[in-house]
């Protein structure tokens, strides 16, 4: 691929603000789980609502995805854009001036799904820029805005434990403004743009198969990574804490482990996009699943070190991340006028794999059997079942897209 015609094929500054208000919208909708060891000590919570109230804000994002996903094929994608940073800075200020019971925590976590809706915004302003050749790589690079999540669990803890968790929220309004000013200048929609259609034909998307076929797809892929970046600060610290052996790492330390896991699957998505644009997203994607099986499986082992078990979630998120990528270098093909609506309903799916994740797995399993065990297991049979489906699926994929002369590998 000729990175040099990638350029000018595009718009590129549109391109960088679908990646920084990604970005910065990921950081702000992971807050809660990057927070979490400070918000659950305040709040003495048991295993089942520590997962419930780093769930809460992943299915927040699933909901408003949808309704985002719409507004970004009506009004355009800027506007879109515009509207759901503005909107953002609600649940922050609630966070930072409130949060003081567990119920309000739950309803500001909901609020923060807003950014979380931001995916169907920003991926589908910068997939329109991009004819189909590129797409995997575009839309890896505004996807790999997921890397917002690397800064709330990087940097979170370390404010937390300085200035305390709610102050953290106010923070967090700063770089949100300025990603705000800075989508505003340089964000311009693609001259691609549909013509605004009547809401039942946007919720039209809703009657194919296929819809519903990557929406499964990706609440494995797109749901574990953002299921597991909010999950594992618990996760780490209850396997590997300094109150639970010896020697253990600390609060910040977690912190640092959860980032580099996220790191992998952040980085690895504009890869796994590129990765697709040559050999096909279908093929690709098949041995990620088969990988993201593997590794469960292994994490269920729970090896002693904690460096060990770093190296084998890290593998896991990577192959997440590139499954992202890769999924997207196939979704706009299929549904190249409808991909607002289309990124919004299978965004959402993600979203709510991402909740029930740790909600009804993880965290129940943990509570239920005293370890983490049971719900990696579970995990892994779980992408091990998706992989046959989706080797099924796409066998017939590529038979009826094999007529197509596009010129884009499946």
């Amino acid at each position: 691929m000729d990175l040099k015609n990638f350029r000018k094929a595009g718009h590129f500054p549109s391109l960088l603000s679908s990646f920084l208000y990604f970005d910065v919208s990921f950081m702000i909708w992971v807050l809660c789980g990057a927070l979490s060891l400070y918000i659950t000590k305040d709040f003495n919570l048991t295993d089942a609502q520590k997962a419930t109230m780093v769930a809460i804000p992943t299915l927040g994002g699933s909901l408003f995805r949808i309704p985002m996903g719409i507004l970004a094929d009506r009004i355009g994608s800027r506007k879109a854009g515009i509207i759901g940073m503005v909107l953002t800075i609600i649940p922050l200020l609630w966070g930072w001036l409130g949060g003081t019971s567990f119920s309000q925590l739950q309803a500001l976590g909901f609020l923060l799904g807003i950014a979380g809706a931001s995916f169907a915004v920003s991926l589908s302003l910068a997939s329109r820029w991009y004819p189909p050749q590129y797409q995997g790589l575009a839309m890896g690079i505004a996807g790999a805005g997921n890397s917002g999540t690397a800064l709330a669990t990087f940097f979170g803890p370390q404010l937390a434990a300085s200035y305390g968790w709610h102050n953290v929220f106010g923070m967090a309004i700063i770089p949100l403004v300025l990603v705000l000013i800075a989508f505003t200048l340089m964000a311009k929609d693609s001259p691609n743009q549909p013509e605004p259609k009547k809401l039942k034909d946007y919720l039209a998307a809703f009657k194919y198969a296929d819809t519903w076929w990557f929406c499964v797809f990706y609440a494995v892929t797109f749901g574990g990574f953002v299921g597991f970046s909010s999950y594992f600060s618990i996760f780490f610290y209850d396997v590997y804490g300094d109150q639970t052996v010896q020697g253990g790492i600390t609060r910040v330390e977690v912190g640092y482990l959860v980032t580099i896991t996220v790191i992998a699957g952040s980085f690895f998505r504009p890869i796994g996009g590129y990765i697709a644009d040559r050999i096909g997203g279908m093929r690709f994607m098949l041995g990620l699943y088969s990988a993201v099986a593997l590794c469960a499986f292994a994490i269920s082992t729970m090896p002693g070190s904690f460096m060990v078990m770093l190296v084998l979630t890290s593998i896991m998120m990577a192959c997440l991340g590139m499954g992202n990528g890769s999924l997207f270098q196939i979704v706009p093909q299929r549904f190249p006028k409808e991909i607002g609506v289309v990124t919004g309903i299978i965004g959402a799916a993600g979203g709510l794999g991402g909740f029930l994740l740790p909600n009804n797995i993880l965290g129940p399993l943990k509570q239920a059997t005293g370890t983490h065990v049971t719900g990696f297991i579970v995990v892994a049979s779980i992408v091990l079942v998706v992989t046959l489906v989706f080797y099924t699926v796409t066998r017939s994929w590529r038979k009826s897209w094999a007529t197509t002369d596009s010129g884009v590998n499946f």
